[in-house]
């Protein structure tokens, strides 16, 4: 069987939750409950957490230690450089791009991107449920080999490539194989990401209901949560989304503008 690795990119840094991944949620701290969550993929036989050089982040390979969780510490800024050595370290084959303040990850929805993936032998790229997102916002999932991981690594220039691990793959999509799977149903309004305050308040908020009766409840066991109590969806509610990647991209704007050949247009031309 090829090496199939979840790879977790894990930071201290947050601006507006500041340590966010190691708050503590029904007992454990949320990273815990990522690693757990991830852990029941049948599809994946390792997982690594990506963390940084930065010295705030050196609690973060004391955790992966106490834990007996691989890990690979590298570029703070340059995510995608992380991703691509830490791979190559491991020798992975097939790439599975988890970010750590996702807390409800389903292992189930993992392993549909995995089982399109591998069952391609070799026809697809890169497999997600991003293009366009139907699923909700925290359960994102990207499955890649190591072939695209390091194209991208040698090919990508602009810094929300570099801080995004995947975007100069799916803005590609005449270089490599992209395979998007989705719902019938769109539910991407649906917020089920932590970046703040009231996402945690969310996070907890479902924690309490689920988690002591279903230790690794999955995506239709909220959906019932919510149909039962749809003042949840509100605690959280915003049109925004992956505000990260659109910093990223403003970063892209500010950096072309301040370039000798910069003359104005379109900068995805």
């Amino acid at each position: 069987m090829s090496e199939v690795a979840a790879i977790i990119q894990a930071r201290m840094g947050s601006t507006r939750l500041p340590g966010k991944i190691l708050i503590d949620i029904m007992g454990k701290p949320l990273l815990q409950h990522v690693i757990d969550r991830v852990s029941q993929s049948k599809g994946t036989n390792k997982l690594i957490l990506a963390t940084t050089d930065n010295p705030s982040d050196t609690v973060l390979a004391e955790f992966a230690k106490k834990k007996s969780i691989d890990f690979f510490i590298g570029d703070e800024e340059d995510v995608l450089d992380r991703f691509y050595q830490a791979a190559k370290q491991f020798n992975i084959e097939t790439v599975v791009r988890i970010t750590p303040d996702d807390p409800f990850k389903d292992p189930e929805v993992i392993d549909n991107a995995i089982e399109i993936f591998l069952n391609g032998k070799g026809k697809f790229d890169y497999v997600t449920n991003t293009l366009p997102p139907t699923y909700p916002i925290g359960l994102d999932v990207e499955v890649f080999s190591f072939y695209a991981l390091e194209k991208a690594w040698k090919e990508a220039k602009k810094t929300s490539e570099r801080e995004h691990v995947t975007p100069y793959i799916w803005n590609h999509p005449k270089i490599f194989r992209i395979k998007n799977f989705g719902l019938e149903k769109d539910l991407s309004y649906l917020r089920w990401t932590m970046d703040d305050e009231k996402d945690l308040h969310f996070t907890q908020e479902v924690y309490q209901r689920l988690y002591p009766k279903k230790r690794i409840f999955l995506m239709d066991d909220i959906l019932k949560l919510l149909n039962q109590y749809p003042s949840l969806i509100k605690i959280n509610e915003r049109k925004e989304k992956y505000e990260g990647y659109l910093k990223s991209l403003e970063k892209d704007r500010i950096e072309v503008k301040k370039s000798t050949w910069y003359k104005g247009g379109d900068l995805n031309e």
